[in-house]
């Protein structure tokens, strides 16, 4: 059966979801006993079977094979000429907290990519510099707050892709409970950061009419640097695209990276951002004043 056909008959057959649910399964099992070829590899020996500090004691895959992959496929010195901002996140091992590596500061590695995906306790950590990292999803999946945070006054058009939905179905049995858990985990918390925003943006727009109302010879020079970057604040509109996943698709989603599958993400990533570009008022500047607004083309319709 060619994969053509068989993505027919898993889109079209009344026992859709029983068929997808199947293959899913088996390309999961499939990927826990074999890998990803060109990502991961099982780790030899096991970890349970490995001492403490070994190499293979702190992972259940090796992840050597995304750095050749990396190698063949991105053109670091491309990235390094600046000419495109680059950041990816990830957290560090030891106190916890959360890193952007930005190629306005520093020299983008395949080390920094694989650092960003390093999810415990299937990868393992990633070493930069003298410290470790793992995946920054565990404590944010969006890099949209250092966006935000770069404060450079610049109006913004910001396409945000969540390839989890923080909004689902109540969970029916435990792949459901598994499935779930992981979409609220690796969701964005776009909501939480864009309110955050718009209260820092109010604070400043009050104290810059504050500043106006007092004349200019009773500022200090702080003041009037500061009056002076208020004066033009930056708007910013947020256009985001969530992946509405498949009602078979299981807790394995992080994983199961199949052909059929792969194809089903790409069709909704690119229908999603269709219907999202015929709103043409969205893509506009906000009104002066608002500061920030998000669109999503799932939630308006």
């Amino acid at each position: 059966m060619s994969r053509i056909t068989e993505h027919k008959i898993w889109n079209y057959t009344p026992d859709g979801d029983v068929f997808g649910r199947t293959r899913n399964a088996a390309s999961s099992w499939l990927t826990i006993l074999h890998g990803q070829p060109g990502f991961f590899t099982p780790t030899q020996p096991s970890p349970w079977l490995s001492f403490p500090g070994a190499r293979t004691a702190t992972s259940y895959y090796d992840s050597a094979p995304l750095r050749e992959t990396l190698l063949e496929l991105v053109d670091f010195s491309l990235i390094n000429r600046k000419e495109t901002p680059l950041a990816v996140g990830a957290v560090n091992v030891l106190d916890g907290n959360f890193a952007y590596f930005d190629n306005a500061l520093e020299t983008i590695e395949p080390e920094h990519v694989m650092a960003s995906g390093a999810l415990p306790p299937a990868l393992p950590m990633v070493k930069i510099g003298t410290d470790h990292f793992w995946d920054g999803g565990i404590v944010s999946n969006t890099p949209l707050q250092h966006l935000l945070d770069q404060d450079d006054c610049v109006n913004t058009l910001v396409f945000q892709v969540d390839l989890f939905s923080a909004r689902g179905a109540l969970p029916r049995d435990i792949q459901d409970v598994m499935a779930r858990h992981k979409d609220i985990v690796y969701s964005s918390r776009t909501r939480y950061n864009t309110d955050v925003y718009r209260r820092i943006h109010t604070w400043k727009t009050r104290l810059r009419d504050a500043l106006q109302k007092v004349p200019a010879d009773r500022l200090t020079d702080e003041e009037r640097r500061l009056k002076d970057e208020l004066a033009d604040l930056p708007e910013i509109a947020i256009l985001q695209l969530i992946y509405q996943q498949k009602s078979y698709e299981g807790h394995a989603k992080d994983y199961e990276f199949s052909g059929t599958s792969m194809r089903e993400h790409w069709t909704s990533g690119y229908e999603d951002t269709m219907r999202t570009l015929k709103h043409r008022r969205w893509i506009a500047m906000p009104p002066e004043g608002d500061g920030i607004v998000v669109h999503d083309v799932h939630r308006e319709e």
